[in-house]
């Protein structure tokens, strides 16, 4: 039975009791809350040299992309410990290059958009119910889907619908945030992480989570395009999905906060493998093509190490290490097999600018035997492919200053520098500059 046949009766059962019974909250619980976001990025590139080029290459022409997202977070308390939300969403944009040419896109939000034309959908319907465990009481903010009120340290909670992996999965009090942080993909989850989702960045799934004190365990299984990164996706959830586990630790080092996620993730849907490429074309003659082994259920896994800490109040810094086994092709979210990445944030109250902040991240990203055989031998994949390929990983310097301009707008300068895009020695390297424009009310 297709997702949105058992889900969306149960958000509209969830609508309806919540006009039945009463809502249990305290003082300072919200019973609903509306927030809204409108993110505006341009970006330029500068030219650079390259050998060659094939159809997946970055152009190595001046160039300019820009996105624009605008996105409703609404939010309701049908009773207690139930939370439902619904984002409707506008996007438009023209990425760099057709979005082709590298492993680390430059804009973590073109993935949202769709064209010029703008481009309205509904980005997330989803339903949490939380049940206290005991522990202590710690308070919670009204943010975008998250309504204010009180949980207990100890929890179990349940979420199910239409949302982003990412929201629940990987989070970096740094490093995970395109529309407040740093722009590139790679720094906004793990760059090997192939997380399950439409050309979007969204899937319909389950995630189930349980909280100790300092500790977090969590689970959850999402459903995979049908054809990879594309929009439409594949409904049969037990045969074709993206399962992944995660545990999290809270630590005090030195008097300041920390935490450090280990992430696992099993995607088993119909993907070719670059083997396969290989051996078709050296039977049948040509160059290897992905699209010509696109059979059976296929397995694709890896690994995600997560760090973030505090240093003081001001400054905390981040790592992620991450790993996939690079035997398929990628089929959510974008060609890097292997990715190191390490920065720091310093918040502006360091020198009297309480909005401000500023931010430096360096990332090597790495493909595997099998894609790097493929790339070279002249194969073309979704996002990547030169016709040749000289190989050396793809090492990304991102920095930026975020101006707080008036009360809830943000003003940012990014740059970016990139060394060996899409892994090829013989082309790059490449900068690109960006302005962001982001509001909140």
């Amino acid at each position: 039975m297709a997702i949105h046949r058992i889900i969306t009766p149960l958000l509209l059962v969830c609508v309806a009791a919540s006009i039945g019974f009463p809502l249990a909250r305290g003082a300072d619980e919200e019973s609903w809350n509306a927030k809204f976001q409108t993110t505006y990025i341009w970006q330029g590139k500068a030219p650079f040299n390259a050998a060659y080029s094939g159809p997946d290459s970055l152009s190595p022409e001046r160039a300019k992309s820009y996105s624009f997202t605008g996105t409703a977070f609404l939010g309701m308390r049908p009773w207690a410990g139930g939370e439902l939300y619904f984002n409707p969403e506008v996007a438009q944009g023209v990425p760099l290059s057709n979005l082709t040419g590298l492993g680390g896109f430059t804009n973590g939000e073109i993935a949202r958009t769709a064209g010029p034309t703008p481009t309205f959908y509904v980005a997330r319907i989803f339903l949490r119910q939380t049940w206290g465990l005991g522990g202590t009481q710690n308070a919670v903010d009204s943010a975008a889907n998250q309504l204010a009120g009180t949980i207990d340290s100890r929890r179990i909670a349940l979420t199910i619908g239409k949302l982003s992996v990412t929201d629940i999965f990987d989070n970096n009090a740094y490093s995970h945030d395109p529309r407040t942080q740093f722009l590139n993909w790679s720094l906004m989850t793990a760059g090997a992480y192939d997380y399950a989702a439409d050309s979007r960045g969204y899937s319909w799934g389950a995630a189930l989570e349980y909280y100790h004190d300092d500790w977090a365990l969590r689970a959850g299984r999402f459903i995979q395009p049908k054809v990879p990164n594309q929009l439409a996706l594949d409904q049969n959830i037990f045969s074709h999905y993206g399962d992944q586990i995660e545990v999290e630790h809270d630590h005090t080092l030195a008097g300041q906060p920390g935490k450090v996620h280990l992430l696992a993730f099993r995607n088993r849907t119909v993907m070719s493998r670059f083997q396969d490429a290989l051996d078709y074309a050296a039977l049948h003659g040509g160059v290897p093509d992905i699209n010509n082994v696109r059979y059976g259920n296929q397995i694709k896994y890896g690994f995600d190490l997560n760090l973030e800490q505090q240093l003081t109040p001001d400054v905390g810094v981040f790592g992620r290490a991450s790993w996939a086994d690079g035997k398929t092709e990628t089929y959510a979210f974008t060609e890097i097999d292997n990715s190191l990445s390490a920065g720091a944030v310093v918040q502006g109250s360091a020198w009297g600018r309480t909005q401000d902040s500023m931010g430096v991240a360096l990332v090597q990203n790495g493909l595997s035997r099998q894609r790097r055989g493929y790339l070279a031998a002249g194969g073309i994949s979704f996002f990547i492919g030169d016709g040749a390929l000289n190989y050396r990983p793809e090492r990304i310097l991102e920095t930026y200053y975020s101006l707080g301009a008036v009360k809830g707008t943000w003003l940012t300068l990014d740059y970016q520098y990139i060394r060996n895009p899409a892994y090829n020695a013989e082309r790059g390297p490449v900068s690109i500059g960006a302005v962001r424009l982001h509001g909140t009310f």
